[in-house]
């Protein structure tokens, strides 16, 4: 069982429009609502792929109830997120129609108090000697320590359970200095980690500061990997047009998958390149077009190898 840690959990709603224009009303023509957080996205695409997985975090108010009626329907995910008082935030995207870009919403979340942080501390513990993998996703609600993810990091690793990161700012700072099994940052978190804008130094950079693998988006250039095993990039045949909300934790989803089914670093990579890709064609995050997914997987160009420095 892999377990997905989601600490800002949310409603993901997606509203579609025909040209978004500032200033101007818009008529919507669909509404899509869905349980979102990366951690939750990464745990649907999860169980789409079929592993067994579990979600645990924070869900409160009347959204933290939608997102965990939405949820209770998915095969293969158990929820054990914690209840808190404060509601659990909704996110916003905007999808232009005309021209296929899209506009992001995000509220802060909740505020955690110390007892509920306490809390999840216990549940995290008792949760880990069950899973095969975990992965410690997206941005730290109020309240939370900035060094969440480190403690969280050294846990896993206390019980040799391996640990992939997905966060941004000083919450992956000091994330990666507690040495994550895999760290995927994109190419903007991880010129703010490293100071570098390239993209290889950068990684590289990344690596000596303590994570032992690292994954990095480069949009749709695909991944660039630099691993103790060597250093390959993917790439999709072409660049796909969509909404790309969740498109990055389609990718943190076929690493895990890659990880627990003990692939080799370039399948993992294909994988995650063509789930990305089919993601960005699906309506909404934590989904992906299927049939796009397997027909970009054969057609995606992985170049390195393993001990090329």
């Amino acid at each position: 069982m892999i377990l997905t840690v989601t600490l800002n959990t949310a409603l993901d709603i997606t509203y579609r429009v025909r040209s978004l224009r500032p200033h101007a009303s818009h008529r919507v023509s669909e509404v899509v609502e869905r349980p979102g957080g990366k951690g939750v996205n990464v745990a649907r695409v999860l169980a789409a792929l079929g592993h067994e997985v579990t979600v645990t975090g924070f869900a409160g108010g009347a959204t933290g109830r939608e997102v965990r009626a939405h949820l209770s329907g998915i095969p293969r995910l158990t929820d054990a997120l914690l209840p808190v008082a404060d509601a659990t935030r909704r996110t916003i995207a905007v999808v232009d129609e005309l021209s296929g870009d899209t506009t992001q919403l995000n509220e802060p979340g909740p505020h955690i108090e110390p007892a509920a942080w306490g809390a999840f501390l216990d549940r995290y513990e008792e949760l880990l000697p069950g899973v095969s993998a975990v992965a410690l996703c997206g941005s730290l609600p109020p309240g939370v320590p900035v060094g969440a993810y480190a403690n969280l990091v050294r846990a896993a690793r206390a019980q040799g359970v391996p640990v992939l990161l997905d966060t941004s700012g000083e919450p992956l700072r000091r994330g990666v200095a507690a040495r994550p099994d895999l760290i995927k940052p994109n190419a903007d978190e991880l010129a703010e980690l490293t100071g570098s804008h390239e993209p290889l130094r950068a990684t590289q950079d990344a690596r000596r500061r303590g994570a032992h693998a690292v994954v990095a988006s480069l949009g749709a250039q695909g991944l660039l990997a630099v691993t103790s095993e060597g250093r390959w990039r993917a790439a999709p045949p072409a660049p796909v047009r969509g909404n790309p909300t969740g498109a990055g934790d389609s990718a943190v989803a076929a690493l895990l998958s890659g990880l627990v089914e003990h692939l080799p670093w370039p399948d993992r990579l294909a994988r995650a390149v063509a789930l990305s890709a089919a993601t960005v064609r699906a309506p909404a995050a934590g989904e992906f077009d299927r049939a796009a997914y397997e027909e970009l997987l054969g057609r995606v160009t992985v170049s390195g190898g393993v001990g090329v420095a």
